[in-house]
């Protein structure tokens, strides 16, 4: 990190433009999307790890997204809610890094996984018979951990960019969390270099990936398409819109964003704030509940627990009544 700069924390703005009556509302919005979002993520994390049948590559790739959705919400929610609710936007200097740090390993490892589950349906629904022999838990696994530490090297570029700028005169973060873009314009030299540089890192990581998941459903679809085509193959292909799904709501807000971003005042700065709002947390809600009202397995599972759950109530309840 650079000793030359003089300010010791930044000043998170949030919305630019937003007036003080609505700061609890968005507080309040705030606080219910991460309590959702931390039911939901840790109901499937638990779910997963705990039913024996669930123990399968896919199901620890979903793990791993919604290990890596909790902990971006942990992460940056709590400091949104604290500010419009306390009024405590201040965050270190290194406290700002880590966070910039955190969200874009956090942000990367989503593109890294969703790729990933594309492989998986691609070799589910192309090569079925030889599935087993080619995607094996153990494979899976290994390749996510993989993956955490290929986005951590992601974050820590993100970071050293941004961390050995000299900063020394404004100090107000237009964004409700530390982000390379919103972070570098602050410091007192030209970042234009380091602007560039950050721009082709993020696009590496959301159109490689996409490419790769573009590759993998043509294939997709012109096997489904074979007169020879069985029935498995068919029903591989419905989880497939689950997936489908996920890809709609991460890359294509993400590449519209950091591509007008490019552009000077396309985009105005509450609009650009709330669009990447809207593309961050909306996708941590959805992404478990899909999986939930999409995916078969889980979906049995929770059935059971809720009959076994109302089933114990009654018992107690007609105990008492006697």
């Amino acid at each position: 990190m650079s000793n030359q700069s003089a300010i010791s924390e930044f000043i998170l703005i949030g919305f630019p433009g937003l007036q003080q009556k609505f700061h609890i509302l968005v507080s309040i919005t705030m606080f219910l999307v991460y309590c959702v979002s931390l039911l939901a993520n840790s109901s499937v994390i638990i779910l997963i790890f705990q039913k024996e049948q669930l123990h399968q590559p896919m199901y620890i790739i979903i793990r791993n997204l919604a290990l890596s959705d909790l902990l971006f919400d942990t992460i940056t929610l709590p400091k949104i809610i604290g500010k419009y609710w306390f009024g405590a936007g201040s965050i270190s200097f290194y406290g700002c890094i880590f966070q910039l740090f955190c969200i874009h390993s956090l942000g990367s490892l989503d593109s890294f996984i969703i790729m990933l589950m594309a492989i998986d349906r691609y070799v589910a629904i192309c090569k079925p018979l030889r599935y087993h022999s080619i995607i094996s838990n153990r494979l899976v696994t290994l390749l996510c951990y993989f993956l955490w530490f290929l986005a951590a090297l992601v974050g820590l570029i993100s970071a050293t960019i941004a961390g050995q700028l000299p900063y020394c005169g404004p100090n107000r973060v237009r964004n409700c969390f530390c982000v390379n873009s919103a972070v570098t314009v602050l410091a007192c030299v030209d970042v234009t270099l380091a602007r560039r540089t950050a721009f082709i890192i993020v696009m590496c990581v959301l159109l490689l990936p996409l490419a790769f998941i573009i590759l993998s459903y043509i294939h997709i679809i012109r096997v489904i398409h074979l007169p020879t085509i069985n029935k498995n193959s068919w029903k591989a292909f419905y989880t497939c819109t689950t997936h489908l799904m996920v890809i709609g709501l991460y890359y294509i807000p993400r590449v519209f964003v950091y591509s007008t971003s490019q552009i000077p005042l396309i985009l105005d700065a509450d609009i650009n704030v709330l669009l990447l709002c809207l593309y961050t947390f909306v996708p941590h809600l959805a992404n478990p509940i899909i999986y939930c009202l999409r995916t078969k397995d889980i979906r049995i599972i929770f059935g059971h627990i809720f009959k076994n759950t109302l089933t114990i109530k009654c018992v107690k309840r007609s105990t008492m009544l006697q």
